[in-house]
C-alpha cells in the first residue's frame, strides 16, 4: 500500500475512530494535525467538507471516517466487520447510533443552562440503555472478536475520562454491560494510543471553551494548563 497520512485534530473523536482502525490493521501511518479554527490554505484544499479525518493514500485523498475506515476494511486484514452479511449491516446500524450518541454528547457539554443539561443527560442515558439490550457476553459490542462497531464507541466513551471528573452524572448506573464494555476498550492498545497523553487536559478547556453549563460545573477545578 502507499504510504498513509491521517489528517486530525487531536480532540477529534472521528478521528479516532480512523486511528483505531489503522492500528488494529497494524498499517504504518503519518498523522498530521491541524488546528480547525485555523484551516491552513491547503487543508482547505483538500477537505471538500473543511472537517477531518482526511486520508492521504499517495496522491489520493478520502474524507469522511466511515468511508476512511470501510476502505481499510475492503483493503486490509484482519477483518473489522462480521463475515456474515446481515451480521454487517447490523454493525453498520450500530456505527450510525454511534454517530448520534457523539452528537448527543455535542449537545451535553454545549447545553446553555441546568435544564437543558438534564434534558441531555436523560437522552444520553436512553441511548446508553438501547446499547445495554445490544450487548451480549463481551468483552467486546461482538463478543471476543473486536470490530469497528467497538472503534467508533471507545471516542464515546473517552468524554467520560473528563465527564466523570465533573460529577456523577450516573449515565451508566445499572447498565453492567454497558459498564464492562466501556472497560475492556479502555484496556485495548489501539484505543489508548488514538490520542495524546494530554487528552483530557485538552478537552477540559474546550468544553470551558463553550460557556455553558458544563462549563459552570467546571468552576472549582483547577484550569488545565494551556495545551
Amino acid at each position: 500500500m502507499s504510504h498513509l497520512e491521517l489528517i486530525s485534530h487531536k480532540l477529534c473523536p472521528y478521528v479516532q475512530r480512523a486511528v483505531i482502525a489503522l492500528s488494529e490493521k497494524n498499517l504504518p501511518f503519518t498523522r498530521t494535525d491541524i488546528d480547525l479554527a485555523a484551516k491552513p490554505a491547503w487543508f482547505k484544499a483538500l477537505s471538500p467538507l473543511g472537517k477531518v479525518p482526511l486520508l492521504r493514500i499517495g496522491d489520493e485523498v478520502l474524507f469522511e471516517s466511515a468511508v476512511i475506515v470501510e476502505y481499510l476494511e475492503d483493503t486490509q486484514a484482519p477483518a473489522l466487520h462480521p463475515a456474515d452479511a446481515l451480521q454487517r449491516a447490523r454493525h453498520r446500524a450500530w456505527i450510525e447510533f454511534g454517530s448520534t450518541v457523539l452528537n448527543d454528547i455535542w449537545g451535553f457539554y454545549t447545553a446553555a443552562d441546568v435544564t437543558q443539561l438534564q434534558a441531555k443527560r436523560e437522552l444520553l442515558r436512553t441511548r446508553f440503555e438501547r446499547l445495554e439490550e445490544a450487548l451480549d457476553t463481551g468483552p467486546y459490542f461482538a463478543g471476543e472478536r473486536f470490530s469497528l462497531v467497538d472503534a467508533v464507541f471507545a471516542p464515546v466513551f473517552r468524554y467520560w475520562e473528563l465527564f466523570d471528573r465533573i460529577a456523577d452524572f450516573g449515565v451508566f448506573d445499572g447498565l453492567p454491560r454497558v459498564q464492562a464494555w466501556r472497560r475492556a476498550l479502555t484496556q485495548r492498545p489501539s484505543v489508548q494510543g488514538a490520542v495524546a497523553e494530554d487528552y483530557v487536559e485538552r478537552l477540559s478547556n474546550f468544553v470551558r471553551a463553550q460557556h455553558g453549563e458544563l462549563a459552570r460545573l467546571m468552576a472549582d477545578m483547577p484550569a488545565a494548563e494551556p495545551a
